[in-house]
């Protein structure tokens, strides 16, 4: 008995109008398609300091990076292409460890299998963030994608992640680095200055608040003498023994209650920070957050670079560079990031 011709000759126009919905369906976290290339492995360079190879030694070394990163399905794909472009610029990898902070309410073992299948030299510890003790502090902002639970755990980085470790490199996950993260990481924090972050002095502080705030003296009198500059929480340099001992975290959360009680500021997780740490922070030069080139919150319109030197790509805004590669739809800029791009699609040819 002759075998029937295939699917696509019995309905080629409807094959071409599915194929894209099922190349979504395959690429989509959800699935077992959902696979990373195993990415190379990188050397410290002869004139790096050796630190002792047993955990204990990694975990608590001052010598060592620490890079702290969230960890979701929903991001998954920004956030290997952010490790790897962090140990490819690295003059020291092996010297890097990363903390990754997952809801305690996802996978975290198949999160954890994902890292290590791609990066199995990678040092590395995933901690659960309990999702419900800020969920309930959580007011909505302008866009839904901004009011995760994970987008507030770096409020609790200091809690997390062991005391033994004393300062740490916070990244969002849509970022590449093009330059050597130990530099971001000995930013000089001086005396007092609990973080340190790219401050941009030009962008309207006021429009970040809400009516109410600024015609209330009591809370508007928060920024009195401070100076205080905007600043973007995707790149950080915090010292997180100084955190502790201030009890920052308390700080932040009355904040954030107040905000529930009567709307103070309208974008997410970052209006607390700015209320907390604006004016009183340490200065990052701005080659180290080339940032919103997502484009805005609403429609994530293609950006040019900023002026200047660029050491670290940020595609902060609603725009991310796989949607829209995967949409054929890309910005000039989204080619940058395309060769961190660590998915193996169900279609590539095995080399």
């Amino acid at each position: 008995m002759p075998r029937p011709p295939p699917f696509s000759d019995h309905h080629p126009l409807l094959f071409i109008f599915l194929f894209p919905f099922l190349l979504l369906l395959l690429l989509s976290p959800s699935s077992s398609a959902f696979k990373f290339k195993e990415a190379p492995e990188f050397y410290n360079s002869p004139n790096c300091i050796s630190i002792p190879s047993s955990p204990d030694h990694l975990l608590c070394s001052d010598q060592a990076v620490h890079v702290a990163m969230t960890l979701d399905a929903a991001y998954l794909r920004g956030s290997m292409a952010a490790i790897l472009s962090v140990l490819q610029h690295s003059s020291c990898p092996q010297n890097i460890i990363f903390h990754f902070l997952s809801s305690a309410s996802t996978d975290t073992h198949s999160l954890r299998f994902t890292i290590a299948n791609s990066f199995p030299y990678l040092k590395f510890h995933v901690y659960p963030f309990d999702a419900a003790a800020v969920a309930g502090l959580i007011s909505t902002s302008i866009r839904s994608a901004l009011d995760s639970p994970l987008n507030y755990a770096r409020n609790y980085l200091a809690s997390l992640i062991p005391h033994c470790v004393k300062r740490v490199v916070y990244l969002d996950s849509d970022l590449i680095l093009v330059d050597d993260i130990a530099k971001l990481a000995a930013t000089p924090l001086g005396e007092t200055a609990v973080l340190a972050a790219p401050e941009y002095c030009n962008a309207n502080l006021t429009s970040y608040f809400t009516p109410t705030f600024w015609s209330n003296p009591s809370l508007s009198f928060t920024f009195a003498g401070r100076n205080a500059c905007y600043f973007n929480t995707g790149v950080m340099v915090i010292d997180l023994q100084r955190w502790r001992a201030g009890d920052y975290t308390a700080k932040i959360i009355e904040w954030m209650e107040l905000q529930k009680r009567m709307r103070i500021y309208e974008l997410g997780s970052l209006p607390p920070f700015l209320l907390v740490f604006a004016g009183y922070i340490a200065p990052v030069d701005h080659r180290w957050n080339q940032h919103g080139l997502g484009g805005d919150n609403f429609r994530g319109l293609c950006r040019n670079l900023h002026p200047g030197p660029v050491s670290l790509l940020h595609w902060s805004g609603k725009g991310k560079p796989w949607v829209r590669l995967d949409s054929n739809r890309p910005c000039p800029l989204d080619a940058l990031w395309a060769p961190y791009d660590l998915l193996q699609t169900p279609f590539a040819l095995e080399s």
